[in-house]
């Protein structure tokens, strides 16, 4: 037997996980539709009229479509390093994909820009720190000067202590459940957070985006274990 095969499916390349993706996010994230709603806003305050944004991790297309249809006049640049993520994207733009050019990979692959705004949005938590700072580098690089970069993920105050972590995870399970989600499933969900994602405190995420050379940070979204920030370039 292939040494791999008792591994979990990654599930952003398994096509029945991908196909239920859209599904996902308004139930376990509080308050989705608003931080979505929220982070336009951000955008909105200094991207002009005809201005191009970059979305890393914009397989699924959620965020793009909101920006899409809020901003007529707005282009979008989106990379994802899965291509099945990108192809559900492609479907939930419809339309709207005329304005969107997708690039499979991280952000590396991202045109140069320069960009009036980029959004990372419920990724980095999926992304080791090292990693995660040559990231924010990456998109703060394509960014005009004082251009918005607003991202958000899991981050837990006191994630390195075991009980506060177990308290926040239990709450994210807790939510899931009263939004629909079959506890089992919240359960199992949880349990893979903990062992997969790499989740920071809110003050190692501020940090990273500090080191990048983002100023003017501040924390806009907060909802049980996910927080979002804007800062700029």
């Amino acid at each position: 037997m292939d040494q791999h095969s008792s591994a979990p499916p990654d599930p952003f390349s398994d096509p029945q996980s991908v196909a239920r993706y859209k599904e996902g996010p308004p139930r376990i994230v509080p308050g989705f539709a608003d931080m979505q709603r929220m982070t336009t806003l951000l955008l909105s305050e200094r991207v002009p009229q005809k201005g191009r944004v970059l979305v890393v991790g914009a397989g699924g297309g959620l965020e793009l479509q909101t920006f899409a249809q809020a901003h007529p006049g707005w282009t979008f640049d989106g990379v994802d390093p899965s291509a099945e993520m990108i192809r559900l994207a492609e479907q939930t733009l419809g339309p709207l994909l005329s304005r969107v050019r997708l690039y499979p990979g991280e952000v590396d692959m991202a045109p140069d820009g320069p960009f009036d705004a980029a959004t990372c949005l419920l990724t980095m938590h999926f992304v080791e720190r090292k990693k995660r700072r040559r990231m924010a580098v990456e998109i703060r690089r394509r960014l005009r000067p004082g251009s918005p970069f607003v991202v958000v993920h899991m981050s837990i105050p006191d994630y390195e202590d075991e009980k506060a972590r177990a308290h926040w995870l239990s709450r994210y399970a807790a939510f899931a459940v009263s939004s629909g989600v079959d506890p089992r499933n919240a359960d199992t969900a949880r349990t893979t957070m903990e062992s997969r994602l790499n989740i920071l405190t809110p003050e190692h995420d501020e940090a990273i985006l500090h080191e990048a050379g983002f100023s003017n940070i501040n924390l806009f979204y907060a909802g049980f274990t996910f927080r979002g920030w804007v800062a700029y370039a």
